[in-house]
């Protein structure tokens, strides 16, 4: 905690940008340091003489209003070098030097995260669409990445979670401010099963020039961007543009050619970027670096039930088909399992993924022993990963006959 206050205390100085924080920690060894800097050795940072004079500013009210709200609303802080913060995302041109967040953080340099994103006043064949491959990917094991804007951005999370996949939301305000107030439901949803994330403190309500910032960690927590549904004018093609600068790949969904809302996904395909019809036009462009993650299934989103809205789908698991009878295990298979094995497998079903943190909880078994399980479990075929960190078995014991 004694470090993380000086991290805090860098990242919510006023009148310093992201970039010079990033200048004066390339230059001192740690936030502390630069705590302790006067406004001289600031300058051989690279500050400007205003800049460096800011550093005065020792005051450390401010952060220590920031961190207990953090952890009054039981909300997590990420700086640069916690092991846990993406490398993929370090590794851009501006990183954001801390994350507040919200969930359960996963590890995605492991995952194939795919960015979703597009115009906020989308189409009924954009909103369809977008929820359609959020869901289909999370289905072939993808995380989706958006930023939980009204219109695509909802689409492709609601589609993430009726998958039963992990769906990461970076947002342009405070991780505790739930904007706009109509995805609230949405915004519980990934609170609960997914991650929130932003670079702006805790109650920091939404400012016009935090969103086009935001669409940097959008694009560098993810290997590749999908644009759905983009006018010319649009924020989606500031994240492509951002994914492009990052290194990362760009798809598209092709669009009516007298269709303004597709007029940015017509032209990025021209340029270059793939078109997209279906999950696997981008998740078959990484099934070779991801093995054990992605897997094809040509699921498609099922049909709503009658008299429900896409808007009022909360983030639970809906089965796409009927479940698949399972085999049961052979006494001698059974014999071979140890306590832990037999207590995840009695525990998992094959309708309703779950997390290795719900494992864990449910079973009352340590996180590292429920790790160790599945994956013993996975590499004797009798369980796999059906999206993001979530387990489903494909096999039954034999009491359950």
């Amino acid at each position: 905690m004694a470090a993380l206050k000086y991290w805090v205390w860098l990242a919510s100085l006023p009148g310093l940008t992201n970039r010079s924080r990033l200048q004066l920690l390339a230059h001192f060894s740690s936030p502390e340091d630069v705590y302790y800097a006067d406004a001289e050795e600031a300058l051989q940072a690279g500050l400007s003489r205003e800049q460096a004079e800011r550093l005065a500013d020792r005051s450390m009210g401010r952060c220590e209003a920031i961190l207990a709200d953090c952890a009054k609303k039981e909300l997590f802080v990420l700086t640069m070098d916690d092991a846990a913060y993406p490398a993929r995302l370090r590794n851009i041109y501006d990183p954001p030097v801390l994350l507040y967040g919200r969930g359960a953080m996963p590890l995605f340099d492991e995952e194939a995260a795919i960015a979703v994103v597009g115009t906020r006043r989308a189409t009924p064949y954009g909103i369809h669409t977008a929820e359609e491959l959020g869901y289909q990917m999370a289905r072939e094991g993808a995380l989706i990445v958006s930023g939980l804007a009204k219109g695509i951005d909802a689409a492709a999370h609601r589609g993430a979670l009726r998958a039963g996949g992990f769906t990461a939301a970076v947002l342009g305000c405070g991780v505790d401010v739930a904007y706009p107030e109509e995805n609230r439901r949405l915004y519980d949803d990934i609170a609960a099963t997914g991650v929130l994330l932003s670079e702006y403190p805790p109650g920091s309500e939404p400012e016009g020039w935090h969103f086009p910032a935001r669409n940097r960690i959008i694009s560098g927590l993810s290997v590749a961007a999908l644009v759905v549904e983009a006018p010319a004018r649009s924020g989606a093609l500031i994240t492509a543009n951002a994914a492009l600068d990052q290194g990362r790949d760009v798809f598209a969904v092709p669009g009516p050619i007298d269709a303004p809302g597709s007029w940015g996904c017509n032209q990025l395909i021209r340029s270059g970027a793939g078109l997209v019809s279906c999950a696997w036009d981008i998740l078959g462009e990484y099934a070779y670096r991801f093995p054990h993650r992605l897997h094809r299934s040509g699921e498609t989103l099922p049909d709503l039930p009658a008299g429900e809205t896409a808007e009022a789908v909360p983030g639970e698991v809906r089965p796409a088909k009927e479940p698949e009878v399972l085999p049961v295990l052979t006494s001698e298979q059974f014999r071979g399992l140890t306590d832990d094995q037999i207590s995840i497998l009695r525990l998992l079903r094959a309708d309703c993924p779950l997390l290795t943190d719900e494992v864990a909880e449910q079973t009352e078994i340590p996180v590292r022993r429920v790790l160790s399980a599945l994956t013993v479990l996975e590499i004797d075929g009798y369980a796999r990963q059906s999206g993001a960190r979530r387990f489903v078995p494909t096999v039954r014991l034999p009491e359950e006959e």
